[in-house]
């Protein structure tokens, strides 16, 4: 069975976006950005919720660009072909090699977790992600958190009343402060 991750960039206070929508903090230096690039070649299919999949929409025409550094075509190459499956009440349609969901995100995971596939599912948007980690479908987070404080925002876990009991898999400190903390779901 494929396993579900989260992976997102974070703050030292927990938020994925400051208070006033800002996440240019979390933007990555060469060597975190080549680590994100290792990482998606695991990724089978990425489940996105609407905000995420309009902001990386971006990447579906960015091969394109000749002035792009070798690393962003590199990314773009692997993300343009990648499967998406887009979670969105408002969005009537979706490009690329993306699909809007059919059901909702538990219904969906599991549909997706029955199915032959190479590769993680890896899901991205703070509340579609939370939403699964609702419902006990995240296996591994991921976290690259950033040497700073943004005050509040949007918070990376979900600030539910479950205790989810982790264990650690990974570390790696980046030359820029970044840490990379990877944990596995016990079950």
């Amino acid at each position: 069975m494929r396993s579900v991750t989260c992976s997102m960039s974070v703050s030292l206070d927990g938020c994925i976006v400051g208070p006033d929508g800002d996440f240019g903090w979390a933007a990555p230096d060469e060597e975190v950005f080549r680590f994100w690039i290792d990482e998606i070649r695991h990724v089978g299919l990425h489940l996105l919720g609407r905000r995420l999949y309009q902001t990386m929409l971006s990447w579906e025409t960015a091969g394109q660009d000749p002035s792009l550094e070798d690393s962003m075509l590199e990314w773009a190459s692997l993300w343009k072909p990648l499967p998406k499956v887009v979670f969105s009440t408002t969005l009537s349609a979706v490009q690329g090699c993306a699909r809007l969901a059919s059901g909702g995100v538990a219904e969906e995971i599991e549909r997706l977790r029955a199915e032959p596939g190479e590769g993680d599912i890896a899901i991205g948007g703070a509340t579609l992600a939370a939403e699964a980690a609702a419902s006990g479908l995240v296996d591994e987070y991921r976290a690259m958190v950033h040497p700073m404080l943004v005050g509040g925002g949007i918070p990376f876990f979900p600030r539910r009343e479950r205790r989810v009991d982790l264990e650690l898999v990974e570390t790696r400190t980046f030359g820029s402060r970044v840490v990379h903390l990877g944990y596995r779901v016990a079950r």
